[in-house]
C-alpha cells in the first residue's frame, strides 16, 4: 500500500476514470450527485487540487478532489472528495490526505476544510484522531436527497471539519506524538447523552443540553451504515438526536476537537471543549 504512486490528474481520460470511481465507491444511480467531467477541466484548470492513487497495473483505486474556497476573506481548499476502492483500503485514503496537504502547503495555504458525516465513527476517528481537524459548523441536510446506497434513507447532515495544516496540534497528529483525547483533564468530563446496547442496536437513553462544564462527550453508535439499512427508523432517531446535541452545544461555543473509538462495544465519542 505504501508504494501506491499519487500523481496529479490533468488528462480527460484520467477525469473519466475518477467518475468511474465515484459510482464505484459511493454506488450512485444518479449523474445529479456526481462531479462529472467538465467540471474537473475547469477546476483544476483554475486552481482545483485533483489527485490519483494507482495500482501496480497503474489502474486508478482511489481519489481526493479539493476546489479553491474563500472563508471569511481567506483563501483555502474545500475537500469535495476522497475515496478509496474497498479493496483497497487501509492507509491508502490517509496518504491521498497527506499528500492534498503537501500540495496545499506549497500552494500557500493554510486552510482545508470538508464534510463528512458526524454518524460515521470510522470516518470520524480519520478526521480527528489521525488528521487533527476541528468542527464548529453543523449543516443539516447540507446535500439533499442522495441516492448513494451509503447516504439513503435519513437526510445528509453533515459537519465542516476544518483542517489548520500548519497548526501545531495537526503536526503532533501527523508525527502520533499528540495524547489525544485519553488524555487525564477530560477523562472525567460528563457525557451528554446517556446510551445502552439494546437488543442489536447502541441508543441514546437520556439527552443533557445544559451541561456547562468546559468539555463534554457526544457519543454515537459505530456501524451507522447497517443501522441505516436494518432499522432506518432508529437511524433516523439517531440522526436527529445528534442534530439536536450538536446544534446546541456549538451555539454555546463549544467545538469539536477529537473523536474515541471503541469499536468492541460499540460506540465512539466526540470531546467537545468550549473556548
Amino acid at each position: 500500500m505504501a508504494d501506491t504512486p499519487i500523481r496529479d490528474l490533468t488528462t480527460i481520460e484520467e477525469f473519466r476514470q475518477v467518475v468511474d470511481l465515484e459510482r464505484a465507491i459511493w454506488g450512485y444511480t444518479d449523474n445529479a450527485d456526481m462531479v462529472g467531467v467538465p467540471v474537473f477541466i475547469f477546476t483544476v484548470h483554475r486552481g482545483a487540487v485533483l489527485l490519483g492513487a494507482f495500482d501496480a497495473a497503474d489502474r486508478m483505486v482511489g481519489f481526493a478532489y479539493a476546489v479553491v474556497g474563500m472563508k471569511g476573506g481567506q483563501r483555502l481548499l474545500w475537500s469535495h472528495m476522497t475515496g478509496v476502492l474497498p479493496e483497497h483500503r487501509g492507509g491508502l485514503g490517509y496518504r491521498l490526505k497527506r499528500a492534498q496537504r503537501d500540495r496545499a502547503l506549497a500552494q500557500g495555504y493554510e486552510l482545508i476544510e470538508w464534510t463528512f458525516d458526524p454518524m460515521q465513527a470510522m470516518n470520524a476517528h480519520f478526521n480527528f484522531a489521525k488528521l487533527g481537524g476541528v468542527v464548529t459548523e453543523y449543516a443539516a441536510n447540507f446535500y439533499g436527497e442522495s441516492t448513494s446506497a451509503l447516504h439513503r434513507g435519513t437526510p445528509t447532515d453533515r459537519v465542516v471539519l476544518s483542517w489548520h495544516i500548519g497548526a501545531p496540534h495537526v503536526v503532533r497528529r501527523l508525527e502520533a506524538t499528540g495524547l489525544g483525547a485519553r488524555a487525564h483533564d477530560v477523562a472525567k468530563a460528563p457525557v451528554a447523552n446517556r446510551t445502552a446496547i439494546d437488543g442489536e442496536w447502541l441508543r441514546n437513553q437520556h439527552t443533557n443540553l445544559d451541561i456547562t462544564e468546559r468539555r463534554l462527550w457526544i457519543e454515537i453508535p459505530t456501524g451507522f451504515t447497517e443501522m441505516q439499512r436494518n432499522a432506518p427508523e432508529l437511524a433516523l432517531e439517531w440522526r436527529l438526536e445528534l442534530r439536536e446535541l450538536f446544534e446546541t452545544y456549538l451555539a454555546k461555543h463549544y467545538r469539536a476537537v477529537d473523536f474515541v473509538l471503541q469499536r468492541d462495544a460499540g460506540f465512539g465519542r466526540y470531546l467537545l471543549a468550549r473556548d
